[in-house]
Parts: C-alpha cells; sequence; structure tokens
C-alpha cells in the first residue's frame, strides 16, 4: 500500500507507538523501508553543547534516543535510514517530507492541551497542515 514512509522520531513513547503503526503500513511490501527523520531544535542544541561540550558524546547521546526506534525496526527485519537535522521541528519534517516525495509520514503526538496547542502549536498539527502527503497522527 505504501512504498515510501517517513516516521518523525526523538526516541519518546509518543513514536514508539508511531513506529508500531508505520511498521503496520508497509508490512507486506516487497522490501519494506522506513525512513526516519530526528530533528534537532536550536535549544536543544544548545543546552547539549553547554552540557557536554563535545561534539562526539552529543552526537552518541542523540543516537542512543533512537535506539529503542531501531531496535523494533530490525526486530521486525525492516530496513530504515536515520536522518538527522536541525531546526524547528515542524518545518524541517515539512521540508524533508515535501522533497522526499513520501507516501505517508508518521509520528507521534504529544498530546498537548488545548491551550497549549493554541498558544504553542504542536509539531503534528504543522506537519498535518503542510505535508502534501497522507499523515497519519498516532495518539
Amino acid at each position: 500500500m505504501y512504498e515510501k514512509i517517513l516516521l518523525a522520531a526523538d526516541g519518546s513513547e509518543h513514536s514508539l507507538r508511531a513506529v508500531k503503526h508505520a511498521i503496520a503500513l508497509v508490512k507486506g511490501e516487497q522490501a519494506p523501508h522506513i525512513d526516519i527523520i530526528y530533528v534537532v531544535d536550536g535549544e536543544k542544541s544548545k543546552s547539549d553543547v553547554l552540557h557536554y561540550g563535545n561534539t562526539e558524546i552529543i552526537q552518541t547521546k542523540r543516537k542512543e534516543k533512537l535506539t529503542p526506534v531501531e531496535e523494533i525496526l530490525m526486530k521486525e527485519h525492516i530496513s530504515y535510514e536515520v536522518h538527522v537535522k536541525h531546526g524547528e521541528p515542524g518545518p524541517s519534517i515539512v521540508k524533508f517530507a515535501n522533497e522526499g516525495d513520501y507516501d505517508c509520514v508518521v509520528l507521534g503526538s504529544r498530546g498537548l492541551n488545548q491551550l497549549q496547542t493554541m498558544v504553542l502549536g504542536s509539531v503534528s498539527h504543522k506537519v498535518a497542515k503542510r505535508v502534501e502527503c497522507p499523515v497519519m497522527i498516532v495518539k
């Protein structure tokens, strides 16, 4: 059904639920593959530098966040590629998805309440509104 899936993941419980739905979308394909995008926002990047100081340690810590997602994909024998981007998560995911010509984007919902969503906006809302392909938001 879907051949080219983009999974937005950050290692949270929400992204772990999302990976299971992404797997369900590619099951049955001849060569199932999922692209994973992990976006490091500017504030997190600054705090990582201040906290760890060493770029190698920072990169290792970021990769560790995605380890549970990668383990699930390996267990299911699904090939994947991780793309780490820097910037604001919503627009970065939208840009990457639209340039990549994906069949579907899958991401978890953080579960913001209505006030938080209205004031802050949510990544899933921004993505759903601006990506040119179907978007699956996993609660």
